[in-house]
């Protein structure tokens, strides 16, 4: 009867969801925006941080011990995987190796125009924004498709040590914010060759980092490596030991939450920060205070540094403050470290739902693009097509904040009946976290819903 009234209950939190009315908002492009549109920001956030806060409300009503547990054990069965044979996968790692040869040779000898360079088109609209949503919907594809990962397996080792134990720890999160750090105030983005530079410089660190500390270079230091590592938790597909199985999306951090670290946390809140700042640098707010502090004397790149910092500083304090009150919420003996480390799982779908919405329309807009272009790499036609999306495409990337919000909600509610005994003790930890949600849900709607700007660097 009780997983009855809490499936009821569920059926009733994803019926609202689907029935809700999104708002229009806007997307990026290589050279400006494709579409753009303002709404009212008291609407965006009071309706996204509402439908946040319900769907919490709804989601304690599944009190049941047993029945959540067994709703992310759920799975079905796919072909097992011995049918991707050995000779497919390296095939995959022959044409990745290929794929970044070709884009490195487009991005020197093609037009600099960056919507008739591949190189520019393939790294940012197909890979950022295409391969990387490809990861949490269908699973981290990454390591059997990583170039870099392909080349340093028949590179020899040049002294095989362990991994210092700090270098798990601050290394990728600091990498990944010095990489977002860099596209918005370089001209990366569009400029084919810096973006050669950039992907030869890191291919030195990458394959040197390889070549001394092995596999786990990439498993806890490579910042790219962690983000797909990450995002493909999120992911309904998972490879097991019989083949492929189809589970609960975010059912992974739930399971993992045991074995989630402090640098975890850090990472975590990174890629949810970065997010954000890739929208945030492009809103007529952002724009402006820029250039009234460059007016004033104050470098526009020490700005954008002490933006990322101070922004990331925000996000990671707000965490690891409703940690603590849930901690007391919750009446637990649970330390604050625990909790912070357990349901820092729960903010993935967040990051995952704002970089589907911010993107998608963006790699669809290009696909015509990138077919063009593949026919002729290096001598490409003037004015390759761009697709113009429909108008209410714009609603669909809200509709992709709140469902990622609306997961992220379920998984936390999950993790904490995991963590904490009874009924009453996982609900009451869930308050701040909630609140914390919905933070997050306003701030990505504004994003989304402000007009596009060139940022002024």
């Amino acid at each position: 009867m009780r997983r009855r009234e809490a499936g009821r209950t569920l059926l009733a939190t994803v019926g609202a969801t689907l029935l809700a009315e999104p708002v229009l908002a806007h997307s990026g492009s290589l050279a400006g925006s494709l579409t753009s549109t303002s709404v009212p920001f008291w609407l965006v956030a009071l309706s996204g941080g509402g439908l946040v806060g319900a769907s919490f409300l709804f989601t304690s009503f599944a009190t049941d011990h047993e029945f959540i547990a067994w709703l992310n054990d759920r799975r079905l069965g796919l072909p097992s995987a011995a049918s991707l044979s050995r000779w497919v996968v390296g095939g995959l790692r022959l044409a990745s190796v290929a794929a970044l040869v070709l884009l490195l040779a487009v991005a020197f000898v093609a037009p600099a125009d960056p919507r008739r360079n591949l190189a520019i088109v393939g790294v940012w609209a197909v890979w950022w924004a295409g391969y990387t949503a490809s990861v949490y919907l269908l699973g981290n594809s990454w390591p059997a498709l990583n170039p870099w990962r392909a080349i340093s397996g028949v590179l020899p080792d040049v002294n095989d040590r362990d991994l210092p134990a700090w270098a798990g720890g601050w290394p990728p999160t600091v990498g990944l914010l010095g990489m977002v750090w860099l596209e918005v105030v370089t001209p990366v983005a569009s400029e084919p060759v810096l973006l050669a530079t950039v992907v030869l410089a890191y291919s030195v660190v990458t394959l040197a980092g390889a070549a001394v500390f092995g596999d786990a270079w990439y498993e806890s230091v490579d910042p790219i490596s962690r983000v797909f590592a990450v995002y493909g938790r999120v992911a309904p597909v998972r490879r097991t030991d019989d083949g492929f199985s189809v589970e609960l999306p975010g059912s992974r951090l739930v399971h993992d939450a045991d074995g989630a670290t402090r640098a975890d946390v850090w990472f975590v809140l990174a890629l949810v920060w970065v997010t954000s700042f890739d929208g945030l640098v492009s809103t007529p707010t952002f724009a402006g205070t820029v250039r009234w502090l460059d007016d004033l004397g104050v470098p526009a790149l020490a700005v954008y540094v002490v933006a990322v910092l101070l922004g990331y500083a925000l996000f990671l304090g707000v965490y690891r403050l409703a940690a603590r009150i849930g901690r007391r919420t919750a009446g637990s003996y649970v330390t604050a470290g625990t909790v912070e480390r357990r349901f820092v799982g729960s903010l993935v779908p967040i990051a995952a739902g704002y970089h589907l919405a911010h993107f998608l329309g963006y790699f669809l807009s290009f696909v015509p693009t990138v077919e063009v272009l593949l026919l002729d790499p290096f001598s490409p036609p003037q004015g390759p097509p761009v697709a113009v999306l429909p108008g209410w495409f714009g609603s669909v990337g809200l509709a992709f904040v709140v469902l990622g919000h609306l997961l992220a909600i379920w998984v936390a509610h999950a993790i904490a009946f995991e963590t904490f005994t009874g009924r009453l003790q996982p609900i009451r930890s869930q308050y701040p976290f909630a609140l914390v949600m919905v933070f997050y849900t306003m701030t990505s709607m504004w994003l989304l819903g402000q007009p596009y700007v060139s940022p002024p660097v």
